[in-house]
């Protein structure tokens, strides 16, 4: 009698252990996806804010069309993105883009003057800001996820359930883990 009660017991810590464990590997894998929307978030108002910096840059330097077509395909590119890696390859080239086209503004001290263009400039330095806290704390999310997914005894939770691992958002140029530099002398 005293056996079959001890048993029961152990199935229900057990039980108990496998659901609470579980429990904490979906709320790990909603962080991460809600993290991912973020950073998709703040990339998608980047890319608004790209025409409205092509435009203004365009009034004063309507010459340098090759520029423009390389920061609007680099933003296109951006938006295709859909997992981590797909989006770091677009930021590099984005942000590529982005520097050939401010340093054409260098050229043009009036264009650096307007309060348009310095107002866009703001803007994105606070967007690149976001980007920068945001891929940080996915980063951290999903460590803490593949950590979990791979320490035992959670690993068999995971296992069981097919809980995978999230890939990192990783930078794929030493050049980019740079933040950008869009700030000008006034």
């Amino acid at each position: 009698m005293i056996g079959g009660w001890i048993a029961i017991g152990v199935l229900l810590i057990l039980f108990l252990w496998v659901v609470a464990t579980y429990n904490r590997l979906i709320r790990l894998q909603v962080r991460t996806e809600e993290a991912w929307r973020d950073i998709d978030t703040l990339l998608r108002k980047r890319a608004d804010l790209i025409p409205n910096l092509v435009e203004t840059v365009k009034g004063y330097a309507s010459h340098e069309r090759e520029v423009f077509e390389k920061v609007t395909e680099a933003r296109a590119a951006s938006l295709k993105a859909r997992t981590p890696k797909e989006q770091g390859e677009a930021d590099d080239s984005l942000q590529a883009a982005l520097k050939t086209l401010f340093a054409v503004v260098e050229n043009y001290p009036e264009l650096k003057a307007n309060q348009n263009f310095l107002s866009l400039q703001e803007t994105l330095e606070e967007l690149e800001t976001e980007i920068s806290r945001s891929r940080r704390y996915y980063n951290a999310v999903v460590r803490d996820l593949n950590t979990k997914i791979k320490v035992f005894p959670s690993n068999l939770i995971a296992n069981l359930f097919g809980i995978r691992e999230r890939e990192f958002y990783t930078l794929p140029s030493e050049e980019m883990r740079e933040p950008p530099q869009v700030s000008f002398a006034r």
